[in-house]
C-alpha cells in the first residue's frame, strides 16, 4: 500500500491526461455533426473539414512539414493577439507546478525504482521507441496491401506529427539542457537540474520528454482518425500514458518532462497537423 500511495498522484496525472484529451477528441468530434442524420448529405463541405478526414501524400508531405513548423513557430504572434491565452496558460500553469514539485516527488521513484523493475524493462526506451515507429509502419504496409488511400495517409501523418513534435522538443531541450533524474547520485539533490545538462539535445538533456511528445503524438492521429472504433482511442491512449509514466518510474524524466511532452505532442498533433488545410 506505501507503494502505490507513493505512485498514486503521478497515476491520477497520467488517468487525468488521458481523459482530458479523450473527452477533447470527443468534443472536436461531436462539435460538426449535424442534429439531424438527415442532413448529412447537404453538408458535404463540413464533412472534409473535419480532422480525421484530413489527407496527405508522399508528395505534399515536405510542404505540410515546413507548413506546420511555420504556424508553430508563429504561434506566440497568435497569443499576442489573444488567441489560446486559458489552454497555454493551463499547461505552463501545471507544468511550472510540477517543476516544483518533482524534487519532492523524484526521490521515491529513485529510492523505489526496484519495485517497477518488470515494468521499467517492458518499457525500455529503446523498446519504446521501435514500438511507436512500428505503429505508422504497420499501417503504411496493410494500406498499401488493402489498396486503402486513407490508412496510408494515417501512417503519413502519423510521421508527420511524430517529426513536428521531435523538433520543437529538441529545440527546448537545447535551450533548457535539463539534468536527468537517472544522472543525479542517490541522495542528491534534485534541484537547480535547469541548464546542467549535456550541451547537446540528442544527449543528456530532459526537459521535455521526447518519448511522451513522439507517443502521444502518434496516438492522437491513430485516436482522432479511427474514432469510430471506439475501444481505439482507449488502447492507443492508454499505451501512450503507460509508455509516459515508464519514463518518470525509470528515472529518465521528471514528471514535469513528461508532461510537457504528452501536451505538446497532443495539441501540436491535434490542432496543427490534422488541421485541414485550405
Amino acid at each position: 500500500m506505501r507503494v502505490l500511495r507513493g505512485y498514486l498522484p503521478v497515476l491520477i496525472l497520467f488517468l487525468c491526461l488521458f481523459a482530458v484529451s479523450n473527452h477533447a477528441c470527443a468534443q472536436a468530434a461531436n462539435a460538426n455533426l449535424p442534429d439531424d442524420p438527415a442532413t448529412i448529405s447537404s453538408a458535404p463541405k463540413d464533412s472534409e473539414n473535419r480532422p480525421e478526414n484530413r489527407e496527405v501524400t508522399w508528395r505534399s508531405l515536405p510542404k505540410d512539414f515546413l507548413h506546420d513548423q511555420k504556424e508553430i513557430w508563429l504561434f506566440p504572434m497568435q497569443l499576442a493577439k489573444g488567441r489560446h491565452l486559458l489552454p497555454t496558460l493551463s499547461v505552463a500553469g501545471t507544468t511550472a507546478g510540477l517543476i516544483v514539485a518533482d524534487p519532492h516527488v523524484m526521490p521515491y521513484f529513485q529510492d523505489h525504482a526496484r519495485n517497477l523493475d518488470k515494468l521499467n524493462d517492458t518499457f525500455d526506451s529503446t523498446i519504446t521507441t521501435a514500438e511507436v515507429i512500428a505503429v505508422p509502419a504497420a499501417l503504411m504496409v496493410a494500406g498499401y496491401a488493402r489498396h486503402s488511400p486513407y490508412d496510408v495517409s494515417s501512417a503519413l501523418l502519423a510521421g508527420e506529427a511524430y517529426a513536428d513534435s521531435a523538433v520543437v522538443d529538441l529545440a527546448i531541450k537545447a535551450v533548457t539542457r535539463r539534468e536527468r533524474p537517472s544522472d543525479i547520485p542517490p541522495g542528491g539533490s534534485f534541484s537547480d537540474t535547469f541548464f546542467n545538462g549535456g550541451k547537446s539535445p540528442f544527449k543528456g538533456s530532459s526537459f521535455p520528454s521526447g518519448h511522451a511528445a513522439g507517443v502521444f503524438s502518434v496516438a492522437t492521429v491513430m485516436a482522432t482518425r479511427y474514432r469510430k472504433h471506439h475501444w481505439v482511442p482507449w488502447v492507443v491512449y492508454g499505451f501512450a500514458s503507460a509508455i509516459s509514466f515508464s519514463r518518470v518510474t525509470s528515472s529518465s524524466h521528471f514528471p514535469s518532462d513528461v508532461f510537457l511532452g504528452a501536451a505538446l505532442g497532443y495539441t501540436i498533433t491535434r490542432y496543427q497537423v490534422l488541421r485541414p488545410r485550405e
